[in-house]
């Protein structure tokens, strides 16, 4: 490690063995003499000489050593320009020259580059990335020594195709006026600045730089939204704040506007609520109206409000939302599951598990069984004229009457009342008949009401062998006449198409 200070050490980054720290100060400590610095690190402060800190490499330097192509790895054995053949040794001339060539070719031909934990600190000499490295597009610089923003735009400067920057995990300092827009960053079209302490503000100031900017992540920054991005950032589709305190949903709306933004990721930021008062239920939002992809793991909702309220945004596709408070009020992750389906309209893939057609029929079609009771108890009817459920009803279920117009209203066989959960009450008897084989006597069964389809199908397989992928099996209700349910998802149990004691399966193949 070098003895001699830099001149602006001062703010520096630096590394102290396994340890990254800042300078705050350079001096004499009396009663010696001697120039100390004191650094600042996780651990705490304290005064180290000089020559016990490293103040890094310039960028170059650290793409070399990185990738093999620094002049002391040339030398293998013997003399650099020398090639013993026999006893004799010949010399060549140019060889230094022809290396050298042969390193720029390396270095220009590298497209994607990452220095990640090389101690890089500046940019080193002007204009000598470009002239070496002419044809980067991608730069992971993350875990180094850079201390200012400047630092990273005299690196970018010199990279005319720059596509990708991560720079997350140096403790920088940007700036805190408006300056003069530049062109260094005409073509970035994703940056990371995870772990970079910059706020919202200084987001804000530096983002007319980025004109083509499409991802930003900003994780880990604690940032707090504080205005709104006027006239910037409009080309972003991804935005990641997790871990970051939101802790409210009023912070979403300064964000809502961003015209083409399709991925909001909002893991673990203390978010407690999500509403969107321009709009009625029923109705959708002009809030986030590129929004596909919305992840809320790891947060403080804690009301289904605030999932109805995600039925309003118009292009919503996608939602994570493992974590929250609001999931511990169904014990039973599949009936969980089910509600939120039936909950988001257009939703089409759900803690990153796909929800094909037949489970979100069937989620909508048990929601009105569900909460059948609660609306007939609010108000609801199976006439028309008299149904009326109140405010408070359609506020907690706003898609309910929507279900009820698509698939009818639920009727009064449908609506059982909850029976205390004992093995008793888990059989169902059952009688099975085959109604295309009348040879086939009907039989009697008590099934658990959690047996799937899957299961009952390979329980009719030892009974008629008959393969369970050719049977077909519905079932009629004792309580519905003439109705004919078709049992058509082999991963549901039982007791999700609401069978009862008494009913009669039907199996056909």
């Amino acid at each position: 490690m070098a003895a001699r200070l830099p001149l602006d050490a001062l703010g520096r980054r630096v590394l102290c063995g396994t340890d990254y720290a800042t300078v705050r100060y350079v001096g004499s400590v009396p009663p010696t003499a001697v120039t100390e610095i004191r650094i600042w690190h996780p651990k705490g402060g304290s005064f180290i000489r000089p020559n016990k800190a490293s103040f890094g490499v310039d960028f170059l330097t650290a793409v070399k050593d990185r990738y093999g192509l620094n002049d002391h790895q040339d030398v293998q054995h013997g003399t650099e320009n020398t090639l013993v053949f026999g006893k004799k040794t010949v010399e060549f001339v140019g060889m230094d020259s022809i290396a050298e060539q042969q390193r720029r070719v390396q270095l220009n031909q590298l497209v994607d580059i990452s220095v990640r934990e090389c101690a890089v600190s500046d940019a080193g000499q002007e204009e000598e990335i470009g002239r070496t490295c002419a044809s980067i597009r991608h730069i992971n610089l993350s875990k180094n020594l850079i201390s200012t923003w400047e630092t990273v735009t005299a690196i970018a400067s010199q990279v005319q195709n720059l596509e990708t920057l991560n720079i997350s995990e140096n403790k920088i300092k940007f700036p805190s006026t408006l300056n003069s827009v530049s062109s260094v960053f005409s073509k970035l079209r994703i940056l990371a600045l995870n772990q970079t302490e910059i706020t919202w503000t200084e987001v804000l100031l530096c983002a007319p730089g980025w004109p083509a900017l499409e991802e930003l992540y900003l994780t880990s920054n604690n940032i707090t939204l504080s205005e709104r991005p006027d006239n910037v950032l409009q080309t972003l589709k991804l935005l990641d704040l997790s871990d970051n305190q939101l802790l409210d949903g009023n912070q979403l709306h300064l964000i809502a506007h961003l015209p083409r933004l399709e991925q909001l990721i909002l893991r673990n930021t203390g978010l407690s609520s999500i509403h969107f008062p321009d709009a009625r239920f029923g109705c959708k939002t002009k809030m986030f109206p590129s929004l596909k992809h919305l992840a809320i793991n790891d947060s403080k909702i804690s009301q289904w409000s605030s999932i109805n309220e995600l039925d309003k945004l118009p292009s919503l596709r996608s939602l994570q939302c493992h974590n929250n408070p609001f999931m511990d009020t169904e014990k039973n992750p599949e009936t969980l599951r089910q509600l939120i389906i039936a909950k988001i309209s257009q939703l089409e893939v759900l803690n990153k598990s796909e929800i094909l057609p037949a489970e979100r029929k069937g989620a909508e079609l048990d929601y009105r069984k569900i909460f059948g009771n609660d609306w007939l108890a609010a108000g609801g009817h199976w006439n028309p004229e008299k149904n009326n459920p109140s405010e408070e009803f359609l506020a907690a279920h706003p898609r309910y009457l929507l279900l009820c117009l698509k698939y009818g209203a639920p009727e009064e066989g449908e609506l059982k009342k909850q029976q205390p959960s004992t093995l008793k009450n888990q059989l169902l008897t059952l009688t099975i008949k085959c109604p295309e084989k009348p040879e086939q006597k009907p039989v009697e069964k008590k099934l658990p009401e959690s047996m799937t389809i899957q299961r009952v199908k390979g329980l009719l397989y030892r009974l008629l062998k008959i393969p369970g992928s050719e049977l077909k099996l519905s079932y009629k209700s004792s309580k519905l006449e003439g109705k004919e349910v078709e049992l058509d998802n082999d991963l549901k149990p039982l007791q999700f198409y609401s069978i009862e004691n008494g009913d009669c399966m039907l199996v056909r193949w």
